[in-house]
């Protein structure tokens, strides 16, 4: 399993149920990275997505303790499987699936790779949030980070790579060349942690 994250100089990954800052190039990234692939991911965060719904190309595992949960979205759905924006522009949601606990997601990720031939590790990603990156990090043996280079008031907060990194039981795999957003100004960088 991966994990895909964005954070800032302290490990902040989020305030008040949002993301930090609004990066263009970080959302790209994280398209182009997540393409294809199953995600991980708690209700609050599915609910933060634009509609509140799946992303398109990708499968989403909703972890949730509440058995009828619903989200709003499907409600929009026409019978093609889509929604029109307020545009006018239609959208296709990804595939949805919802989960208990990590016991019911484990499964149903294995029946995947039975029927689908998804790859776990390769091919599965968390997503968020807080509680759910600390849930899953243990398992997971690459972690695609964008550190955001400022610092940003947060109240969500990823466990410090670099911490691991110096203890010697991860390593920096891979390291982008510095960003920098047109509009704030903000410099930030892809860095892939993985386990040693």
């Amino acid at each position: 399993m991966k994990a895909i994250v964005a954070t800032e100089k302290n490990w902040g990954i989020g305030k008040d149920g949002n993301l930090l800052i609004h990066l263009p190039g970080d959302l790209k990234f994280f398209k182009e990275e997540t393409m294809g692939k199953v995600l991980i991911m708690g209700r609050k965060t599915l609910e933060s997505l634009p509609g509140g719904r799946p992303l398109e190309g990708r499968t989403t595992i909703v972890l949730t303790r509440d058995e009828n949960y619903r989200p709003a979205y499907m409600d929009k759905l026409d019978a093609e499987g889509q929604i029109t924006l307020k545009s006018g522009k239609k959208v296709t949601p990804g595939r949805m699936i919802l989960a208990g606990n990590y016991d019911e997601l484990m499964t149903k990720l294995l029946v995947m790779e039975a029927m689908d031939g998804i790859d776990i590790e390769e091919d599965v990603m968390v997503a968020g949030g807080e509680s759910i990156y600390d849930m899953f990090a243990p398992y997971c043996n690459e972690f695609i980070v964008t550190r955001i280079d400022k610092e940003i008031e947060a109240d969500r907060f990823f466990p410090n790579l670099d911490d691991e990194v110096k203890s010697g039981k991860m390593q920096i795999a891979w390291e982008s060349a510095p960003q920098r957003d047109e509009v704030s100004g903000t410099e930030y960088r892809f860095v892939r942690y993985r386990r040693k």
